[in-house]
């Protein structure tokens, strides 16, 4: 157990926050989501929605504030426009930590599917909600 640390995050995920370097991304993904098979690294929280992950995990890893949208979700399959709960959830959760609107990408489901594939890792949910999956870039930390 540590002091002041999330405890959804695990050993695991913490070695794999802490080894991710700048520009390194993550794949939060719902339990309909083929984690297993998209990369070297998953850590599973089976249990957990995706909203209560993706809060765990930006306690302890800042977003990429070179890039215009740190943040990748998918797009609804027929309706690229439409906004799921989860999506809106996440939004409001990376602006609560990085103190500022966050910009979001959305890419279509295969596109998705590819830029997982190149994350430095997966961090599969229980989430059942559908579009319940979201990429992080990793920024930097700044010195004091």
């Amino acid at each position: 157990m540590l002091k002041n640390t999330d405890p959804l995050l695990s050993p695991d995920l913490l070695y794999i926050l802490a080894a991710m370097g700048h520009g390194d991304e993550i794949a939060i993904v719902d339990a309909n989501f083929p984690a297993e098979s998209m990369g070297e690294r998953t850590v599973r929280l089976d249990g957990v929605n995706a909203t209560r992950a993706l809060d765990a995990v930006l306690t302890v890893l800042p977003l990429d504030e070179f890039v215009e949208r740190p943040a990748v979700v998918m797009q609804v399959v027929g309706d690229a426009d439409e906004e799921p709960e989860t999506v809106r959830e996440f939004k409001t959760s990376a602006a609560a930590a990085e103190g500022r609107p966050v910009e979001f990408e959305s890419l279509e489901r295969f596109a998705f599917y590819d830029r997982t594939r190149e994350a430095f890792a997966v961090l599969a949910t229980g989430e059942r909600r559908l579009y319940g999956n979201v990429i992080l870039v990793k920024g930097i930390v700044r010195p004091d």
